[in-house]
């Protein structure tokens, strides 16, 4: 009998990690107003690695054509940007119940 290891079956154990946190993870995208007036979206809840989080922010900001940073374990946006980044997470496989837009 030959067993299969984790990379032989296409998903490792930080892919199935990963995935768990998609579905148990409450995100908040709120709208904060920053200095001089200007509106800021802010991205909480993620549960992922600083290397990923750095990857999403990165893809966000080029699908949403905006640009934004990394805080805090935080994705800041700028511009009001709440429905687009939850279509955004939908598509990137988070459950919509999980979203919470304020």
């Amino acid at each position: 009998m030959v067993s299969q290891s984790s990379s032989d079956l296409g998903l490792g154990f930080d892919d199935i990690v990963a995935e768990l946190d998609r579905e148990q993870s409450k995100v908040t995208v709120r709208l904060e107003t920053r200095r001089f007036g200007k509106p800021t979206t802010l991205v909480e809840g993620l549960r992922l690695g600083k290397e990923d989080l750095q990857s999403m922010t990165t893809r966000m900001k080029k699908k949403l054509a905006t640009g934004g940073s990394v805080k805090d374990n935080r994705i800041l946006l700028q511009g009001d940007q709440r429905l687009r980044v939850q279509r955004f997470l939908i598509d990137a496989g988070f459950q919509q119940q999980s979203i919470e837009v304020a």
